[in-house]
């Protein structure tokens, strides 16, 4: 890493993350979050390793601290189960989640583990950023709205080649033992499945950094993170007042995509509905209402 971009430090040989926060500290420039960025990689002192790290911990901890309040939601049937889609089915039990958490686990390590290693050479030679500063919100939030509509473009086409025969039960059969989905099960898929899906969302960064060399690893860590709080809120199995559906109606959510599973076929989109209108694939009595009345 350049520890000398748009500042005026020079990177020590050692130190302690403190003493190293100590030493970002002395450029005024650089906001809490950008001195905990520098003295990261100033720390490891290599750059594949301080990304590998920093991308896999903040994968884990977002993912499965975002799957908490559906846990916490389960747990409580006597207060959110009126919230709950399919309103007929018991929330799965604690045997079920830890299941799941475990297969998870396991593909988390084995499967996405060693790909975020890649991560960080692949960010290099696609033109990627991750030195300092970082990006301003106006291109954050402008690059994200284009990931989001990218993936979901994405997403849907291969999803819906995932319901053909051989490829469903090659790749997608693990991601529908539940189908009554919950949370955790947002990540709960075939190694397969796992890889292609991945590159939906680690592939928009990439091809728009190709092209613009304009894009911040810290945007590539946003969209990451909102696209695992999308994917695990639209499997919770809760629809409550305040879903963010119900103010913005081309939104899926946990009611769009949970008629996925309920139905099987249908609804192929991640986080939009057009797709899905526009091909006639709406899923369940929906989707019946939509072609009556054309």
């Amino acid at each position: 890493m350049d520890y000398t971009f748009n500042t005026t430090l020079a990177a020590p040989a050692t130190g302690s993350y403190h003493e190293l926060y100590e030493i970002a500290s002395l450029n005024p420039k650089l906001s809490f979050l950008e001195k905990l960025w520098w003295t990261h990689y100033a720390y490891w002192d290599n750059d594949i390793i301080a990304t590998g790290i920093i991308t896999f911990l903040a994968h884990e901890i977002l993912y499965f601290s975002r799957c908490i309040p559906w846990i916490i939601a389960d747990a409580f049937p006597s207060l959110f189960h009126r919230f709950k889609i399919q309103d007929t089915k018991a929330p799965p039990s604690a045997r079920e989640q830890w299941n799941c958490v475990k297969y998870i686990l396991a593909i988390h390590f084995i499967v996405e583990l060693p790909l975020i290693v890649l991560f960080h050479p692949m960010m290099e030679f696609f033109g990627l950023q991750y030195t300092l500063p970082f990006p301003d919100l106006k291109t954050l939030a402008l690059q994200t709205t284009i990931f989001f509509f990218v993936e979901d473009t994405y997403h849907y086409w291969l999803h819906r080649a995932f319901h053909w025969g051989p490829l469903y039960r090659a790749v997608h059969r693990v991601h529908h033992q539940y189908a009554t989905p919950f949370g955790l099960t947002a990540e709960y898929a075939s190694p397969w499945e796992t890889m292609l899906l991945g590159f939906g969302t680690i592939g928009p960064p990439l091809v728009l950094g190709w092209c613009t060399g304009e894009v911040h690893l810290m945007t590539v860590l946003v969209w990451v993170a909102l696209r695992q709080f999308q994917a695990i809120d639209a499997h919770s199995g809760y629809d409550f007042p305040w879903s963010l559906r119900r103010v913005f109606p081309l939104w899926g959510g946990s009611d769009w995509h949970d008629d996925h599973h309920r139905y099987f076929r249908g609804n192929y989109s991640s986080s939009f509905k057009h797709w899905d209108v526009l091909m006639g694939t709406v899923a369940g009595p929906r989707g019946k209402k939509m072609k009556k009345s054309e």
